[in-house]
């Protein structure tokens, strides 16, 4: 098991995920408001979101080392386990959602400032448009998903791991 000065390094790396992909969501739907502000805040926000998306597959690593360390079998921890199985699909489609917005706006950004044709500028800056909704929406969809894992897996913490 993985650890950090005698401490499991799950609820470390936990906390990354628990952080990073709100605050992509949260970012998600400030982008979707303004084309002004997907065009400015559009990388940093998905630079954000790839962080909390890489987060998930090491949480769960580590969440199945501390799983076989404290000998398996609780059931607290097993419907923490079932929850977080869900985190992955949700978080890459919040990630998909929210490159194509980002990656649609700066091509629409390239096209006016080449000065191509107004009509495909002006399809690409729709369906940017487009893009970051679905990618807000997904946005709040992933930080249901983590707040669902989260408390279950508080409850293990906070109920005893060893009930």
């Amino acid at each position: 098991m993985w650890v950090i000065d005698g401490i499991p390094l799950h609820p470390l790396v936990v906390h990354a995920v628990v952080v990073l992909l709100p605050l992509a969501a949260l970012g998600a739907v400030v982008i979707a408001v303004s084309r002004s502000w997907r065009r400015t805040l559009g990388v940093p926000v998905l630079l954000v979101g790839v962080a909390g998306v890489a987060a998930v597959p090491m949480a769960t690593t580590t969440g199945t080392q501390l799983w076989t360390a404290l000998g398996g079998h609780n059931p607290l921890i097993d419907v923490h386990a079932q929850r977080a199985s869900w985190l992955l699909p949700v978080a890459l489609v919040f990630l998909v959602l929210l490159a194509g917005a980002v990656l649609t706006e700066r091509a629409a950004a390239r096209a006016e400032a080449g000065a191509h044709a107004r009509a495909t500028t002006a399809t690409r800056a729709r369906a940017a448009t487009g893009l970051a909704v679905l990618a807000a929406l997904a946005g709040l969809a992933v930080t249901a998903v983590v707040v669902w894992v989260g408390h279950a897996g508080s409850v293990v913490v906070w109920q005893g791991i060893g009930q």
